[in-house]
């Protein structure tokens, strides 16, 4: 391959003002987690940008790696030459000869960023554009819609040229804003509100809800898998605590307030949730809420459940739809996971009817009515296994060596 280096474009980064380095140097650490695989690739950074040297590497297997890292905004193979006019020449031909299929049209864009060089940009375009013509003469230059646009990036410590923009995944480096408690069923949407929040910089744990005898290991191993799959975004490993809550749900059913069964189970799920966040010193708990999907999931009750909480509720993905959100993971690697037929516990005890505006008084009333219910909620939190989930595992995951409490 031509190319023997990789541009990295920060993304949200760049807005930061003072905190800015701090980063910059999360999204560097991450880049060189991510090369792990790859051990002649070397990461160096200048402000606002990261290069990657390839030292013989494969690029598209680094390629690949690149697009999942949150904070870049896009990336580009590119070829470094000293920042000389003849040097500059030679690779930006090297660089059209290397088309299998030779374009037919290009355009030569320049930017001088090293203004001490002794040509402007619009001198190197022309220079640099004309060397190219005179050796393939079958090239043509189109200003308006080229066929290949060769950029020439002059640097004081060299020039990069690269033809292509790589799109990244966006956002900011993971864990830079904080932590925060995911709820992970074993269903679509909680792992891509999960992948959402990691885009934005949150570090996550996961809880799941677990009813057995009545959900089985393999919906167990289910939400372990999807677990690492997100692993995999959050630098290989993710805490994942398993709740009991078999004795909470058969209290609440023999309550017979079928139509509130599902807001009285969220309910319970999210003060559960808030006192593993509060022990975690996690400052959030995010949901796979997207408005109007279910019945929980109405506006009334999104607020009846939410009010259970002081804790900020987070929905990535309130206002999409169903579509929306299964493209996006099929596009993350969940999808095939996440419809995998094995139920969880709000699967298994759906009522007929339930109530899409649910009256916050009522629900507070048979709250109170159950006095048993703090305490159950509290056996919950302490009968809770956690394990640590790391991506590549080989389907092995284990206990950790000491107690969260």
């Amino acid at each position: 391959m031509i190319y023997d280096r990789i541009i990295l474009r920060l993304g949200e980064i760049t807005v930061k003002g003072r905190n800015r380095g701090r980063f910059e140097k999360r999204l560097l650490e991450q880049v060189v987690e991510a090369l792990k695989s790859f051990p002649r690739a070397k990461a160096t950074a200048t402000y606002g940008r990261i290069y990657v040297e390839l030292n013989g590497e494969a690029y598209e297997p680094i390629r690949d790696r690149l697009k999942d890292v949150f904070g870049l905004s896009s990336f580009s193979p590119a070829k470094r030459a000293d920042s000389e006019l003849e040097s500059i020449r030679d690779a930006a031909l090297a660089i059209m000869r290397s088309y299998p299929d030779v374009p037919r049209t290009f355009k030569v864009t320049v930017k001088r960023a090293w203004k001490q060089f002794p040509h402007t940009s619009h001198e190197m375009n022309h220079l640099v554009g004309a060397h190219v013509l005179r050796a393939t003469p079958n090239l043509k230059v189109d200003v308006h819609r080229p066929d290949v646009e060769l950029h020439v990036d002059i640097q004081p410590e060299g020039t990069y040229l690269y033809c292509e923009a790589v799109p990244g995944a966006g956002g900011f480096p993971y864990g830079t804003n904080g932590k925060a408690i995911l709820l992970l069923s074993g269903g679509i949407d909680s792992p891509v509100a999960g992948w959402m929040a990691m885009r934005k910089g949150l570090e996550l744990e996961a809880v799941h809800f677990h009813s057995y005898p009545f959900t089985s290991e393999q919906a167990k191993d289910k939400v372990v898998e999807l677990a690492r799959r997100l692993a995999y975004y959050g630098g290989g490993s993710l805490k994942l605590h398993l709740v009991p809550f078999t004795d909470i749900q058969t209290a609440l059913v023999r309550f017979n307030k079928e139509h509130l069964l599902i807001t009285l189970m969220r309910r319970a799920m999210l003060r559960i949730a808030e006192r593993i966040a509060d022990r975690r010193k996690a400052g959030a708990i995010v949901t796979g809420d997207s408005l109007g999907q279910v019945a929980s999931q109405t506006l009334g009750s999104m607020n009846v459940i939410g009010r259970t909480t002081s804790l900020p509720l987070l929905r990535p993905l309130v206002m999409m739809d169903k579509l929306e959100i299964i493209r996006m993971a099929e596009r993350i690697g969940t999808y095939e996971t996440s419809i995998l037929p094995y139920e969880d516990c709000c699967t298994l005890f759906q009522p007929k009817s339930p109530s899409t505006n649910p009256n916050l008084n009522v629900v507070e009333r048979i709250e109170s009515s159950m006095p048993e219910l703090d305490g159950m909620i509290a056996a919950a939190v302490d009968g809770t296994e956690t394990i640590a989930v790391e991506y590549g595992s080989g389907g092995k995951v284990g206990d950790l060596e000491e107690s969260w409490f």
